[in-house]
């Protein structure tokens, strides 16, 4: 038999992300990355404006996080969690505290981002029942949100235009209010809230949490709203006696200008889940955290354990990463960096608004999303490749072209970015019209 190539065997048996078996998604081969540089098979180097999903905000191959895996690994590289503990664990545990809220001082170790919002949902529920509102065990959120693809954390997923509707009837039903609108507070109008205010007041007796992603959702529709939402949804669940679990996952770690996107509206949540940047996109690893009241209330009929332990929580490869992720971060000027980059995608990314197929750009720190007014289909097959040819690695998809790149870049990889935006959309609205 013989041998094939990689992409040819990748191609015929390894399945990919949201990628078909049966109609594979072209691939290019990466050999090596370094800064913000992708390098493939080929020799061609690509900027990468993704992050990694978002999660490499140090760029790659960084020397102190190469050193903290080298020094960790010869220690060990895992150790149970259970009845066991370590010192990379202990760290991480005490600067994600000393980070975070000062209400926020409990700390569950998890793999992946959706397992961070499973343990949520696991703590709001479990709360209420040993409170014996064994009622409370719906979810309340708005719509267009994405909190992962376990069957708990898309169950919180927009149920219509999401990426998990085939699942609609399998899903727990959980409520769903629109989608704040405004993105500024400036724009700011009680009608934002108010279907928000109903669904809540209605049925605050059988919602344990509300669950959100601050200031922008993600994955769901790339979309900006202000903080007065965020206020107003903070009142609302005291009033009503509801948690608050914020989704970080995507916004933690300054990606919005802020080391937490919830401090923008100086407000905190009951839970907390972090993920992606945590590690500085070397391996999977997120958290949840919780506050007092949410952790002794579990246990307050006196047996409640929180159910939940993942063979590889607390990894200590993956926290002693993260430990240096994190001093990375907070040692560098940052809140600079991502203030730049907002500044700049601003500059470049704005004047797109006025060509016919884009609907809205928007910006919020270091992201940057340009929405078109209709899907890039599925027969665009040669996107990718003319991606690659720009010297860039951008991953559209529906009618979103988005980037959401490291911290370090500089202002003129940034502007290859900006500028291989514009020639997508050159190329998509030519391709598009001979359509017609």
């Amino acid at each position: 038999m013989q041998k094939l190539d990689n992409l040819s065997f990748d191609t015929q048996h390894i399945w990919h992300p949201y990628s078909s078996i049966s109609k594979p998604s072209p691939m290019h081969e990466v050999i090596s990355a370094k800064g913000v540089r992708l390098t493939l098979k080929d020799g061609r180097q690509i900027i990468d404006g993704m992050s990694s999903w978002w999660s490499a905000i140090h760029g790659y191959n960084h020397p102190r996080l190469n050193q903290a895996a080298k020094q960790q690994i010869d220690q060990m590289s895992h150790v149970m969690f259970g009845g066991l503990t370590h010192q990379p664990a202990i760290d991480l545990a005490r600067k994600l505290v000393d980070l975070t809220a000062e209400s926020l001082q409990y700390v569950f170790f998890a793999d992946s981002g959706s397992v961070a919002v499973e343990v949520a949902i696991k703590m709001a529920i479990q709360y209420w029942m040993a409170q014996g509102y064994t009622n409370k065990q719906r979810l309340l959120t708005v719509r267009n949100g994405y909190h992962g693809d376990t069957f708990g954390a898309m169950a919180v997923c927009d149920p219509d235009n999401g990426m998990h509707n085939l699942f609609d009837k399998v899903l727990a039903k959980h409520l769903f209010a629109p989608a704040p609108r405004c993105q500024t507070d400036e724009d700011w109008h009680d009608g934002d809230i108010k279907g928000f205010r109903s669904l809540i007041q209605r049925n605050h007796k059988k919602i344990a949490a509300v669950i959100l992603e601050p200031l922008v959702q993600g994955a769901g529709g790339m979309r900006i709203y202000c903080p007065e939402y965020l206020r107003q949804v903070r009142q609302l669940c005291d009033q009503y006696d509801v948690l608050l679990i914020l989704d970080e996952i995507a916004t933690g770690f300054g990606r919005t200008g802020s080391m937490f996107a919830y401090e923008q509206a100086d407000i905190y949540p009951d839970i907390l889940c972090l993920g992606k940047a945590l590690t500085g996109g070397y391996m999977g690893l997120a958290a949840t955290l919780c506050n007092n009241k949410v952790a002794q209330g579990i246990s307050a009929d006196g047996k409640g354990v929180l159910m939940h332990g993942p063979t590889f929580m607390a990894n200590p490869l993956a926290c002693s990463v993260a430990c240096e992720s994190l001093a990375v971060l907070t040692r560098s000027n940052w809140q600079k960096n991502v203030q730049d980059i907002e500044q700049q995608l601003l500059t470049e990314l704005m004047p797109y608004q006025n060509l016919p197929l884009v609907k809205e750009v928007r910006v919020k720190g270091a992201i940057g999303i340009v929405e078109l007014n209709q899907e890039i289909g599925d027969e665009m097959g040669w996107l990718p490749a003319f991606i690659v040819k720009q010297g860039v690695w951008i991953r559209p998809f529906r009618n979103l072209i988005y980037i959401m790149p490291p911290y370090i870049i500089n202002a003129e990889d940034l502007s290859q970015l900006t500028s291989a935006i514009g020639k997508i959309i050159e190329a998509l609205t030519e391709k598009m019209a001979t359509k017609i």
